[in-house]
């Protein structure tokens, strides 16, 4: 896999879509690429799939009616509820499974700014690839 595929393997995993970035990633790494680079692709491709997700929180909203609308007027008032109870800071978990990529939607959803977003956002995904390549590098 060369560094484009690495760069859309970890933006689709930021996003609502399920995939796995990590195996590519280490994968790429055990092949002797280099760290720095792998970890400058693929960070840089989840924390744009990420800003997908902030902006489909942005305008999702207006659809909050609509039949076919993914989440429950439920569900969506309980995630804005847990979002305003446990704010911003929320976002450093960006980088966990099946939790992460939501969050990063209600982000958008709640209105966070985006600078705070990016802040946060790219803090927390850099810091797991880079703690997934050290942890790699250091076992192998």
């Amino acid at each position: 896999m060369d560094y484009l595929g690495l760069f859309f393997a970890a933006l689709i995993a930021a996003t609502l879509l399920p995939l796995q970035s990590e195996a590519v990633l280490v994968g790429m790494l055990l092949s002797g690429r280099p760290a720095l680079w792998l970890l400058l692709v693929a960070s840089t491709g989840n924390v744009l799939g990420s800003l997908i997700n902030w902006w489909l929180g942005r305008g999702i909203e207006r659809f909050r009616e609509r039949r076919w609308f993914p989440v429950g007027p439920k569900a969506m008032a309980r995630a804005q509820r847990w979002y305003a109870r446990h704010g911003r800071w929320t976002l450093l978990l960006s980088w966990l499974p099946i939790v992460g990529d939501p969050l990063t939607l209600v982000a958008g959803v709640m209105r966070e700014r985006l600078p705070v977003f990016l802040l946060l956002v790219t803090l927390a995904k850099v810091g797991r690839y880079a703690v997934l390549i050290w942890l790699t590098l250091r076992l192998r």
